[in-house]
């Protein structure tokens, strides 16, 4: 069972980080927050059913639940509601600083969006989450899901398209 735990590990730790890029504010925070991801799947790894949902997703889960604890810790309002109709405070706003490796024009960008279309952002350029996983992680359609991407997609190349001011 442990060798299964170290493949899904060496599988899916870039996507774990990459979420946790695109929703804070630090890469030691983002680093901290996937290591405490994989230390509760660890230990939630005998539970774990494939047939319920994807590796993927399950650690998203995992991952998005820790966020929440995150904002609370620092003070902020985590998601306490559906990802739909959260509000911009219970996301919380911070953005990923530039040493994670994302664009400093591009975390400008994603700035701009709202704290929903980053999620949705987050979960697939981030976790590499494909619309049925996003959906399945966020219990959103995937329908919604494909809206608020293409939205967000929209937003983000105008902003970066967008000749900046001086």
């Amino acid at each position: 069972m442990n060798g299964d735990f170290a493949d899904a590990y060496d599988e899916q730790v870039w996507n774990v980080f990459g979420f946790f890029a695109y929703r804070v504010a630090s890469r030691s925070d983002a680093e901290e927050l996937t290591q405490q991801t994989f230390e509760r799947a660890l230990r939630a790894w005998s539970r774990f059913d494939p047939e319920r949902a994807p590796l993927g997703v399950w650690l998203i889960s995992i991952a998005r639940n820790l966020l929440v604890d995150h904002y609370r810790r620092n003070g902020a309002s985590p998601p306490q509601q559906p990802l739909e109709t959260a509000s911009e405070d219970q996301l919380g706003s911070e953005m990923p600083a530039p040493s994670l490796g994302i664009d400093p024009a591009l975390a400008d960008a994603l700035s701009t969006l709202s704290p929903r279309d980053r999620e949705i952002v987050a979960l697939r350029f981030g976790a590499d989450l494909s619309g049925p996983e996003i959906a399945a992680a966020t219990d959103l359609s995937l329908a919604n899901v494909q809206q608020i991407l293409s939205r967000a997609l929209r937003k983000l190349r105008a902003q970066l398209e967008e000749p900046a001011s001086s």
